[in-house]
């Protein structure tokens, strides 16, 4: 399916939750002294501008990011989040939104590399017109994501972060998920996953996070981010979560001190809340 743009959601909760791990997860593989790769398997256009007609229509960013832009007292780690969004808007005022290519981009050292799919036609070649300045260090394909990390699996330097987060409005690509993280493990058992899920009424949106929980891996963690009650006809999205395979062992103390302060910010109604869990072997 070809319909969705995720520029009628840019910087909603969901951008904030993803967007918000994506960096710190990124900042603890720049720890260390050595490259690695960020994969991205549905990296949509890169930047998105909050004035247009799709971000304008619904206006999610209002109730995500708009909510942190005045804020004075962020935990660190919304902090360091918000201050990449400003980069691109460095007059203060929320024009752009940067989706998840363009966090990794910033917060990846320079001898990172970024290796980014988008399907969708349109999307692609935005994301293609925005990534120009960043030549060898960032390969953008248009094509199909779940498909092109076989190929690409194991990154050379052994060290990455794979960002799995398809819109998931054909029910197929929760099984897609399951699959390509199964696969991804058989090539690169070491690398860090980051899969991000919308929390919804459907049985499939349910089953996901038991699916994940059952693969046979070390480590991981399982986030959620609810901002309102789920809604009684059972349609629309309350809230996401984030599922991580081999997690920095600091991230979970990160998002403790994080999560309560974001659930009570970005909250629609009393029906907001979140969930952290983790597994170690």
């Amino acid at each position: 399916m070809l319909s969705y743009r995720h520029a009628f959601h840019a910087g909603n909760h969901a951008d904030v939750l993803k967007h918000c791990i994506e960096i710190a997860l990124l900042d603890y593989l720049g720890q260390k002294d050595t490259p690695f790769w960020y994969i991205d398997t549905h990296a949509g256009a890169g930047v998105y501008a909050l004035e247009d007609a799709y971000a304008s229509k619904n206006g999610e960013y209002r109730t995500g990011i708009g909510r942190l832009w005045e804020r004075d007292d962020l935990p660190a780690a919304l902090k360091r989040y918000v201050e990449i969004v400003r980069e691109l808007n460095p007059d203060g005022k929320l024009r752009y939104y940067p989706g998840s290519p363009y966090c990794a981009d910033r917060a990846m050292p320079a001898q990172g590399k970024l290796r980014l799919f988008e399907l969708h036609p349109s999307d692609s070649r935005l994301l293609q017109a925005n990534f120009e300045e960043a030549g060898r260090r960032a390969q953008i394909r248009a094509g199909d994501g779940f498909e092109g990390i076989k190929a690409i699996l194991p990154p050379p330097p052994r060290r990455g972060l794979i960002l799995i987060d398809p819109p998931y409005e054909d029910k197929r690509d929760y099984q897609h998920v399951v699959v390509a993280l199964k696969e991804g493990l058989k090539r690169f058992a070491t690398g860090v996953y980051a899969v991000w899920y919308p929390l919804l009424q459907r049985a499939e949106a349910k089953e996901l996070p038991q699916q994940l929980k059952k693969l046979p891996v070390d480590s991981w963690l399982d986030v959620t981010l609810s901002v309102q009650s789920p809604s009684n006809d059972g349609f629309g999205m309350h809230g996401s979560g984030m599922f991580i395979v081999n997690p920095p062992w600091t991230l979970a103390d990160t998002l403790q001190n994080t999560l309560p302060w974001l659930s009570a910010a970005l909250a629609q109604d009393d029906g907001a809340r979140y969930t952290l869990e983790s597994r170690s072997r």
